[in-house]
């Protein structure tokens, strides 16, 4: 029979003291201070049911439920705190008097429960309108919509200012830890241990059952995985033309920049061509370096002797995008037609047009099935580049200087992206727009709080990164820049940014995970407290098949 691999566990990374300390049971016990929440290991992905199972600890406010996975890395700075009966937030609990919380709005809805109490939960994330069902010792309390579809959740579980706490088995342990008699019940897929029959179709929050896309999944191609999607190369300069070969495909976008000294770094692409570079952070137009990059091959890259990409004993490192292997295709999906290089498997695309006047609106095919994070540049003229996250859909961040603007005329949709009113585009000049969307283990853009604590937030993202990118969204901000090639180990401390020229620099320390991030640094960068914080990331390996770091 196949593995079923890890089970989900009760996390003791984000930050609650409390929680924490009084987990056991090989983290699937709690019963902590008051007014307290804690979460699972792992997100209950969507298009898939899930099923898990608890012992009541207290008969006073206990609850057991889901929170979505973003806002759950929001309210991280204070999970001493009952968050789940907020209209802020995505959730759905069951609470032990008998009521029901969806996204902080209570009513009546089953039996109260006691101490010894089994409470089972299924969430159905596979149908058109995704529901939870809860029941108390085997008994159905009724199913309710949870709106939304799409969306990722995590299991949480709260106690209130009187004691309640679990015991969790989310398939390892139908006894409880020997509380109970064993169930021998396994879900859908013949993995786990339930002490009730596990509803219909739902599955065992395990390893084996977790989502990844079926483009960049190793049990479907040897491919398509995230190291063949994007790479880290690190290089010392020779001053001398040369050839870097390994990467293991062809980088369609590379981003240069050295790191031992001030410089700037040079971004150069399959759709503009070799030798034509753009600098992330000036506002200047694309020039012709003739000794930059010099060819993008089909395992790697080589430069010419460059200064800013090949100094004689500097240190480089080369941040690298697999597209199309310099294939487009024209897309008039937008009011304007784009040239587009789409590596959809990967959800990342290069667009470039022509723009219309200054003041005109316009839209954009980007290529790819949804879009998530957008860099874009005029090509012709000394212009900002600009910034496009869709966790901020109101603002616009500039990758040259780090400064946010209060900007809500564009969209980003399934298509197309655009904007209105000569915001983002100058005259009729080219333009370059690079592309990316959330795909499951491969890469992921979301924000979280920061709460000032060396003891930072903990970011779920489902993969361990090769590549985090942080950036405040108050005030200009360094877009703070981290990778496994350049930190090896734990913490992840060396940091360069892409808006300056600065070296590489130390001590916004950051924990690269099996399945997310932590930070560890009060560093301005990546944690003050209250301020959110925009993340890109790219994977190293998906969270389904990784070891730890």
């Amino acid at each position: 029979m196949a593995s079923s691999g890890n089970f989900c566990t009760l996390n003791r990374l984000p930050y609650s003291t409390s929680f924490r300390s009084n987990l056991g049971k090989g983290n699937l016990f709690s019963n902590p201070g008051n007014n307290c929440m804690g979460f699972g290991t792992m997100a209950l992905t969507s298009g898939k049911k899930w099923y898990m199972e608890g012992i009541a600890q207290n008969a006073y406010n206990t609850t057991m439920g889901i929170f979505e996975v973003n806002d759950a890395n929001t309210i991280q700075n204070s999970l001493n705190t009952f968050y789940y009966n907020n209209t802020s937030y995505k959730s759905a609990f069951y609470h032990r008097d008998g009521t029901k919380y969806i996204d902080g709005s209570n009513s009546s809805y089953g039996a109260t429960f006691a101490i010894g109490d089994v409470i089972g939960m299924a969430v159905d994330l596979e149908s058109a309108t995704n529901t939870i069902t809860f029941y108390k010792n085997n008994a159905s309390q009724g199913s309710f919509n949870l709106g939304t579809n799409g969306l990722d959740y995590l299991f949480c579980m709260a106690r209130g200012t009187s004691g309640g706490g679990w015991f969790m088995n989310f398939g390892q342990d139908s006894t409880f830890g020997g509380n109970k008699t064993a169930g021998g019940n396994a879900d859908a897929n013949s993995f786990g241990d339930f002490f009730y029959a596990v509803p219909s179709g739902h599955l065992a929050v395990c390893s084996a059952n977790l989502g990844i896309d079926s483009n960049i999944d190793p049990a479907q191609t040897d491919n398509d995985i995230p190291s063949k999607q994007f790479g880290v190369v690190t290089y010392t300069g020779n001053g001398t033309a040369r050839s870097f070969t390994g990467l293991g495909f062809q980088p369609d976008m590379l981003w240069i920049k050295m790191r031992n000294s001030g410089d700037h770094g040079k971004i150069t692409d399959s759709v503009r061509g070799v030798q034509k570079a753009l600098i992330s952070n000036t506002t200047g137009a694309e020039t012709t370096d003739t000794n930059g990059v010099t060819a993008f091959g089909t395992d790697g890259f080589s430069i010419g002797s460059g200064n800013q990409y090949n100094l004689n004993e500097y240190n480089f490192v080369a941040w690298c995008w697999r597209g199309n292997g310099g294939t487009t295709a024209s897309n008039s999906n937008g009011s304007i037609t784009s040239t587009v290089q789409a590596n959809t498997a990967a959800g990342f695309s290069i667009a470039t047009y022509t723009s219309p006047g200054s003041g005109t609106n316009h839209t954009v095919g980007h290529g790819l099935s949804d879009v998530d994070f957008i860099i874009t540049k005029d090509r012709d003229s000394t212009f900002n580049w600009y910034c496009f996250h869709k966790s901020v859909p109101d603002k616009t961040y500039r990758l040259n200087s780090g400064s946010e603007h209060s900007y809500s005329n564009w969209s980003m949709g399934s298509t197309t992206w655009g904007s209105e009113d000569g915001y983002t585009h100058n005259s009729t000049d080219k333009f370059v727009a690079y592309c990316w969307q959330n795909v499951e283990g491969m890469q992921k853009f979301g924000s979280y709080t920061g709460n000032g604590n060396s003891d930072g937030p903990f970011v779920y993202l489902g993969f361990r990164p090769r590549l985090l990118v942080l950036k405040r969204t108050t005030s200009s901000g360094y877009w703070n820049v981290f990778d496994s090639a350049r930190s090896t180990s734990n913490p992840v401390n060396k940091y360069l940014s892409w808006n300056s020229t600065d070296a590489e620099a130390d001590g916004a320390d950051v924990d690269f995970l099996s399945n997310g991030f932590k930070v560890r640094s009060t560093a301005s960068g990546v944690n003050t407290n209250g301020t959110t914080y925009l993340y890109m990331a790219w994977a190293d390996v998906p969270f389904k098949y990784n070891n730890t770091f």
